[in-house]
């Protein structure tokens, strides 16, 4: 479901991913979005922030709400990185910045089915992502078969990345889900932890390949490849 203000933009977007092979239902706003999802089920929903009555961080926040299992991507302007925050915050999955490209709107939206439908299935024992596998019963994470030594808290965060791949973690998050919301405000503690799990997994630290920085958001850790579990 597309769920944006601007008719002509709605039109290229259902053009574009019709003709990709997807069936779309396209919303002018958030209030007609609410009452699409009530009577239609959705693998995931491009929705826009700006717009006039409910917008679109509300339509997110109900969105959620009613649909755990949605995927949301929200369309914000490449400028505003409040807006990813608040975005994220609100419950999205991921965002995609205008202008953008259908070619890379594409990866984001297959990347968002992919995760709807791991989500319903069992989760493995283990993730296992480039060369890097962790084992959350054992508490074990090695790289290329090697053991890795980390701390609990590097491992508590690591695990929380690797949980959700693919996806952009604001620092608000990451410091409440590994230590607490009385923590919300230390992003220097993160950075320090950050680079300390970079210098033990990245073959270069100053470049990595799997713990990625989303500026002025957070972090993200590397999708999974095709094919791995």
């Amino acid at each position: 479901m597309i769920v944006d203000d601007d008719a002509r933009l709605r039109r290229a977007l259902h053009s574009s991913l019709h003709s990709l092979g997807f069936e779309i239902t396209d919303s002018p706003n958030g209030e007609v979005a609410l009452r699409e999802t009530e009577n239609h089920k959705f693998d995931v929903v491009l929705l826009d922030i700006n717009m006039p009555g409910m917008g679109g961080f509300e339509t997110c926040r109900e969105l959620r709400r009613a649909n755990p299992r949605l995927q949301i991507l929200m369309l914000t302007v490449r400028e505003s990185e409040e807006d990813k925050v608040k975005a994220l915050d609100a419950g999205a999955d991921d965002y995609v910045t205008k202008p953008f490209s259908v070619p890379e709107l594409m990866a984001r939206i297959r990347a968002a089915i992919r995760r709807a439908t791991t989500s319903t299935t069992d989760a493995p024992e283990t993730i296992l992502i480039g060369d890097i596998e962790l084992d959350p019963q054992r508490r074990t994470v090695r790289k290329s078969g090697e053991i890795v030594r980390l701390t609990p808290k590097e491992f508590d965060l690591l695990h929380y990345l690797m949980s959700h791949a693919g996806l952009p973690v604001t620092h608000v998050r990451l410091l409440h889900a590994v230590w607490g919301a009385e923590y919300s405000q230390e992003r220097e503690y993160l950075r320090t932890f950050i680079h300390e799990l970079r210098k033990k997994l990245e073959d270069d630290p100053s470049s990595p390949q799997y713990l990625l920085t989303e500026a002025y958001v957070g972090y993200r850790f590397r999708e999974r490849e095709v094919g791995q579990t």
